[in-house]
């Protein structure tokens, strides 16, 4: 049985609820990440994605350097145990529509990441199971249409304009 703890990712970055989506932004853009654990101290309070820097902030003209991860960032997060069976863990990440979840100690401690790339990359024996996940994973979702913004429009697929 592989757990999370045997291929999860260790090391990982992590910010403080107070810090500033452009500090988050030049970290992603450092690391070559797209998501971003946050702590307060060493506890896991939410995870911050360049989505919700894009969708919570920018779209909302929020200015850029005086908000905070607090304001932008998922609570309401998955996330898994390093205990945890791998099998289980992406049958979560699957039905979540997720590619990677933060991984907690008992102590709800921030201790690494996992993600289909670990799983795919150091569990062979898990390879069909990845692909199943990826196969949930990639189910297309629907767009959100309850508010409009002044960005709304027609949809043109791609239809060329003339002067």
């Amino acid at each position: 049985m592989t757990t999370v703890s045997d291929i999860m990712t260790r090391g990982v970055r992590a910010m403080a609820p107070s810090d500033s989506v452009v500090l988050a932004a030049q970290a992603m853009d450092e690391l070559n990440v797209g998501a971003i654990p946050v702590c307060d101290g060493d506890k896991l309070v939410g995870m911050v994605t360049d989505r919700d820097i894009v969708v919570r902030g920018v779209a909302q003209e929020c200015d850029n350097k005086s908000t905070r991860l607090a304001d932008v960032m998922s609570r309401n997060l998955r996330y898994a145990r390093e205990s945890e069976r791998v099998e289980d863990v992406l049958g979560a990440m699957a039905r979540a529509q997720i590619r990677r979840v933060p991984v907690v100690d008992a102590q709800q401690r921030l201790v690494g990441m996992l993600s289909l790339g670990d799983v795919a990359d150091k569990d062979a024996q898990d390879q069909d199971k990845v692909a199943a996940s990826l196969g949930g994973i990639s189910f297309p979702a629907q767009p959100d249409r309850s508010r409009q913004s002044r960005a709304s429009g027609a949809a043109g697929g791609g239809q060329t304009r003339t002067k």
